[in-house]
């Protein structure tokens, strides 16, 4: 194997497959990235069995050729050669060279033929969309997702594509956000739920701009082409909670505020609950003012926000974090706060963009 490629479209192949390289393995053979030369390309791999991602570059293929080399070390040390071509070459003894202007290498490699196979999967039944609608799909979801494994069904996100419509929702047992964009195309109805580590580097590679992404599902396997890149990943096995009947179809309170204004209070309102256990701030909805007020045991603060209230008035406290994590996907100038009891849930939605919905369980005041 010989090869000659541009040096940063090797640096930023080799730092995306390198996302998918295990941390923590018992088998050394995945801590590798697989390189195969051929037909005036270099295709790279790296894998943890869960999650696989692959990219291609061009490149002078002087001889066709396959090979393993260290992912952790190959992805430090392409990073510090963008500026010119690096040449990679297979000896007969297994010693990977790589030359990079008066820079080189030489490294061990491990047998390739004990790297897993990859398969390709059917893609048969598949959907599509803009990269950047996936991307804010994805973002205004994923942050939901249960952090332990104690239902690890939880720690995924659920795709619904019905009718070119994709509906995407996580939740942790306190809080649930849920997503809902048109398809560009879909073969057929479908429902999976999807690791969110796996999303977590998707997102990643997705850019803002109109380019489709093209999302392939075969039984418990998903392959997700993004432009030269494809991410394969295993689907989590399992049934998900049926969140349609947590979600409240009656309010009777429902208020307006600006979402700027809203956001900036929480935040100054987190510089005192991040010293509690609870992190809980308080909303007190009377009229026209919302106030809002956190403490702790050296210092209070409290805050009033102009809003628009229809129905009753309330008093209701939140986890602060879940609250601004939220708002922080939300596009709008505005947004909507639904009510019922204070120990029911919050539904926020968005004032203008009907596509998105977070539900939050308050916190129980005492007194």
């Amino acid at each position: 194997m010989k090869v000659i490629c541009n040096g940063l479209d090797l640096a930023q192949a080799v730092m995306k497959v390198s996302k998918a390289l295990s941390q923590r393995t018992p088998n050394p053979i995945l801590e590798n990235i697989k390189l195969t030369a051929q037909n005036d390309t270099l295709r790279l791999i790296a894998t943890d069995l869960e999650l696989t991602i692959e990219d291609t570059i061009r490149a002078d293929v002087e001889m066709e050729g396959e090979t393993l080399v260290n992912g952790r070390f190959f992805a430090e040390y392409t990073r510090k050669m963008t500026q010119g071509q690096i040449e990679l070459n297979l000896t007969d003894g297994n010693l990977f060279k790589i030359r990079y202007q008066d820079s080189a290498s030489d490294v061990r490699t491990q047998n390739v033929d004990e790297y897993p196979a990859i398969h390709e999967i059917d893609q048969s039944i598949f959907f599509s969309m803009p990269q950047k609608e996936f991307r804010d799909l994805i973002n205004k979801v994923v942050f939901s997702v249960a952090e332990d494994d104690v239902r690890p069904i939880l720690q995924g996100v659920l795709f619904e594509i019905e009718d070119k419509t994709i509906t995407a929702v996580a939740l942790d047992g306190y809080r649930l956000a849920r997503c809902q964009k048109s398809l560009d195309d879909a073969s057929a109805s479908m429902s999976m739920i999807v690791p969110a580590r796996s999303l977590e580097e998707v997102v990643k590679l997705l850019d803002e701009g109109n380019q489709t992404v093209t999302v392939f599902r075969q039984r418990n396997l998903l392959k997700i082409d993004i432009g030269s890149a494809k991410v394969m990943t295993r689907l989590l096995e399992g049934d998900f909670i049926n969140y349609k009947q947590i979600l409240p179809n009656e309010f009777l309170t429902e208020v307006t505020i600006n979402k700027k204004q809203f956001e900036d209070s929480l935040e100054r309102a987190s510089l005192l609950t991040r010293h509690t256990k609870s992190n809980q701030v308080r909303l007190d909805l009377k009229g026209t003012i919302m106030q809002i007020s956190s403490d702790a045991d050296f210092a209070s603060i409290n805050e009033k926000v102009a809003i628009k209230l229809e129905g009753k008035d309330i008093f209701i406290a939140f986890n602060v974090r879940f609250l601004t994590e939220a708002l922080k996907v939300i596009n709008e100038d505005f947004v909507k706060l639904k009510f019922n009891q204070p120990e029911s849930p919050c539904v926020i939605t968005s004032v203008g963009d009907g596509d998105y919905l977070f539900l939050i369980l308050p916190i129980r005041v005492k007194g």
